[in-house]
């Protein structure tokens, strides 16, 4: 675990991405907010629908990564991947090219299993109810969540898988927290051309920087190349013992 950048990267893509998030999954956290009498009661229950939803979101990790790591050892191919992810989301977040929809479609056919279940659990009238509601949220077609599961997918490995997608949804978290008239100020800031084209610019970054990576470049360990590195070594060391013995 000795790279933690993917971790920051992570978070900062769900924060950029989150103007996203206030019109797929926004409306259920104000209607949560609204729904329940008492301010105290409220909050609690907010926060528990998305303490749900980062649990879902870290279990997607997890078998993404677990998956990604038995059929594809090999991370350069998850890491462009995830990269070519990257660039698509934020040609969405600029309003550019909307090609995440088709993404969103495919993830409506699983989301047809999932509704009738969310649908059983309102409304919310205690923290258990909404903790299951947010769990079940977790699974809505949405291409930001697809985009942040490819780039976990390219950690290689379960856990990192897991870490990566809890990160994205605690990036997420301010925009989601956002309720009643504090909603709409921040739903007014994020459609600002301007503020959605600097998030736009910055995922995209980001996604050039993930493919930079899978090419061989930055900061990605690259596991081949360490063990070249100790296969070196090692050899060295066996030729200084063989020239001790002479």
């Amino acid at each position: 675990m000795g790279d933690w950048g993917f971790l920051v990267a992570a978070l900062t893509i769900g924060f950029l991405g989150s103007s996203h998030c206030i019109g797929m999954c926004g409306g259920i956290s104000g209607a949560l907010g609204m729904a329940v009498p008492g301010r105290q009661t409220a909050w609690i229950q907010l926060g528990s629908y998305q303490l749900g939803r980062l649990g879902s979101y870290t279990l997607m990790g997890a078998l993404a990564g677990a998956l990604g790591a038995a059929v594809i050892p090999a991370l350069t191919p998850l890491r462009f991947a995830a990269g070519i992810m990257l660039i698509v989301m934020a040609l969405y977040v600029a309003g550019i090219w909307r090609g995440l929809v088709w993404l969103e479609k495919g993830g409506s056919y699983l989301w047809r299993y999932v509704q009738p279940l969310s649908k059983k659990l309102l409304p919310v009238r205690s923290a258990g109810q909404a903790v299951a509601l947010g769990s079940l949220w977790g699974w809505l077609p949405c291409g930001l969540v697809y985009s942040a599961l490819t780039f976990a997918l390219a950690q290689g490995s379960a856990e990192r898988s897991a870490m990566a997608m809890l990160a994205f949804g605690l990036g997420t978290l301010p925009a989601m927290l956002a309720t009643g008239a504090t909603a709409v100020q921040v739903r007014n800031i994020v459609q600002k051309p301007g503020v959605r084209l600097g998030f736009a610019a910055a995922i995209l970054l980001f996604g050039f920087w993930t493919i930079w990576g899978a090419l061989g470049h930055g900061g990605h360990g690259n596991h081949s190349d360490h063990g070249a590195m100790e296969a070196v070594e090692s050899s060295q060391v066996e030729e200084q013992g063989h020239h001790h013995h002479h």
